[in-house]
């Protein structure tokens, strides 16, 4: 297990060097598959690009030629969610008229660091589009971060947002497939990162070095940044960790400065800043940082002139220093959240606005989820059983889903590097879609180096290869290291556990009275089914039905088979179908009437 686990770092670190900077939200993807038209299904159906005053709160609808290339459904929602400046993309799905009528609307959750693309991966491989057109009213919930959910305020913004991140998935995917990745590209708020601290080299003429100093604006800069750090980063980072964090970045002002005496005037600063990093921030306090800011400055200056040899290119040096660790702030700052914001409000914001849209009589949805995504829905459930609150779920079906991965051998070890805070500051986000984009050539193409990653996504023969192509290029995007943090507690005794550490999530699940599928694959390496077992046997036996699909001679299910395996149409599909219409039902004629038709003419 050592061996392997750093095999695949060793691989993945080596693709993540061949792109230096990505994109943070960039979900890297081959052309998308065209999109069903929906003016062509439903005549009737008016196109328009933002909610009317019959919707309720919305920032964005797109519909028909307003939606970006890469989103398939027939209309892509925007949602705003508290505490943030995210909005949340929704796709959504329309029953045909001749599907059976249903009573409640149904929400796809997808797994850590994915989007949407996982439940519609071509017209005839398409979770999504199989459900509504079993009648389901079916939307996929794109939360903070991922896939096509844009840090934009307003709805021009957003459009402009979705259709970015539509042309540059495209662009990404089509460089990987070629063999060679796009040059650096803006991430859906502008930011790039680099994958690693290593400061460029100078280039050009020493002379020109000397003349392009700006003594005031670097002081500033430099300012800003210690600012920053004092006020702790958004609470992101406690008191240790930040030292943690300003001790990094003085080691590596202390590498350009190698002339001793240099050293020792730079250790007085350093000494001097620590201190001060650590006190409460006030006018008097924001002064001393800003001279002693100027002093350093002066020190760098002097290293330029003085120095014997000049260290000719310390001063770009030293800027390029303040600009990479200002982007790593930024980026923490940005990718502030965990699995705790999902939870609490991102899905939240999407089942309120999802419920005044289809209007279920009772207030209640369907879900499924798919690896996080039923975590989510476990965690739900646990949650409000412990409050002694209605979920506002008639059943879920989790998809690969465990609240507790101790008594498997879940490979998912091996893409959870950061088993503390310390080690999330040298990379504050995981390019996890970059990175597997990056890394494809070397599965895919011969001589195979890293086939086996396949594996843990599909089982052999399970996916069509152009399907698998598009879901490695398409579906993963970037985690947050506060998400992965505290996912690892899933691998620890008492299983997940909220921020705190304290809530346990599966010493709760059995208050909820909420029937749940539990389904899990044979060949799942990601979460085998012992782990999907563990939770599943925490629920009472009344409210929960178990299933492994695969079988010794085959067909197997991998992780991802279980959405999008050539076998789920006949075996899978049909078994969460029969669940759901069983706690479908409802009495109200009123529900009864709510007919396709009627969801359209709410449009």
């Amino acid at each position: 297990m050592a061996t392997i686990q750093h095999d695949v770092w060793s691989a993945l670190h080596a693709a993540s060097s061949a792109v230096r900077s990505i994109a943070p939200s960039l979900a890297l993807s081959r052309a998308a598959a065209a999109a069903p038209a929906a003016a062509r299904r439903f005549p009737s159906l008016r196109l328009r690009a933002f909610c009317s005053a019959r919707e309720p709160a919305c920032d964005a609808v797109l519909r028909g030629p307003e939606k970006p290339p890469i989103c398939t459904a027939d209309e892509l929602h925007y949602v705003s969610v508290g505490n943030s400046d995210w909005r949340l993309a929704l796709w959504r799905y329309l029953p045909p008229p001749q599907a059976p009528v249903r009573s409640h609307p149904l929400l796809l959750l997808s797994g850590v660091g994915t989007n949407a693309i996982g439940y519609d991966l071509s017209p005839g491989s398409s979770f999504a589009r199989y459900m509504s057109g079993e009648g389901f009213d079916t939307w996929i919930l794109e939360v903070r971060g991922a896939g096509l959910s844009a840090w934009e305020s307003t709805p021009e913004g957003i459009k402009k947002s979705a259709n970015k991140i539509s042309k540059q998935m495209e662009a990404a995917a089509k460089g990987a497939i070629n063999g060679a990745l796009p040059e650096q590209q803006d991430s859906t708020n502008g930011t790039s990162f680099h994958l690693d601290s290593e400061v460029p080299a100078a280039k050009g003429d020493p002379a020109v070095l000397v003349t392009a100093w700006d003594e005031s604006k670097l002081v500033t800069k430099l300012t800003e940044t210690f600012m920053r750090l004092s006020e702790r980063l958004s609470g992101f980072l406690s008191e240790g960790q930040s030292r943690i964090m300003y001790a990094k970045f003085f080691d590596q002002i202390s590498k350009l400065l190698e002339d001793s005496q240099l050293s020792e005037r730079y250790n007085e600063i350093r000494a001097t800043l620590s201190g001060l990093l650590e006190s409460r921030q006030n006018s008097g306090i924001a002064n001393q940082i800003r001279d002693l800011s100027e002093r350093l400055v002066n020190i760098i200056e002097e290293g330029q002139r003085s120095v014997s040899p000049p260290l000719f290119d310390i001063q770009e040096r030293f800027s390029s220093t303040i600009e990479d660790f200002q982007k790593q702030l930024d980026l923490i700052v940005k990718y502030d959240w965990d699995f705790d914001h999902y939870l609490e409000e991102d899905v939240p914001a999407a089942m309120e606005y999802i419920r005044a849209i289809s209007k279920p009589e009772d207030g209640k949805l369907l879900a499924i989820g798919h690896s996080m995504g039923g975590i989510l829905l476990y965690a739900m459930l646990s949650r409000c059983g412990f409050e002694g609150k209605d979920p506002k779920l008639a059943a879920i079906v989790t998809l690969a889903s465990s609240l507790d991965y101790t008594p498997s051998k879940s490979t998912l070890k091996l893409l959870l590097p950061f088993a503390d805070p310390a080690q999330a500051l040298n990379v504050p986000v995981v390019p996890l879609g970059a990175m597997l984009s990056a890394a494809y050539p070397l599965s895919a193409r011969p001589p195979y180096v890293l086939s086996w990653l396949n594996h843990l996504i599909s089982a052999e023969d399970m996916m069509h290869p152009e399907l698998l192509e598009k879901l490695v290029l398409n579906n993963f995007c970037t985690i947050p290291a506060k998400l992965i943090l505290q996912l690892t507690t899933a691998f620890k005794e008492g299983g997940l556990s909220d921020r705190s550490g304290r809530f346990f999530y599966k010493d709760h699940l059995h208050k909820s009275n909420v029937p749940i599928l539990a389904i899990a694959g044979n060949k799942d390496l990601i979460c085998p089914p012992e782990a999907v077992e563990e939770t599943a046997k925490l629920i009472p036996d009344n409210l929960v039905t178990y299933k492994v699909f695969g079988g010794p001679e085959g067909p197997h299910y991998a992780h991802y088979d279980l959405v999008g395996g050539r076998m789920a149409v006949q075996q899978i599909y049909p078994c969460i179908i029969e669940f759901l219409s069983r706690h479908d039902s409802c009495e109200s004629q009123h529900n009864k009437s709510t007919s396709s038709d009627e969801l359209r003419q709410q449009q």
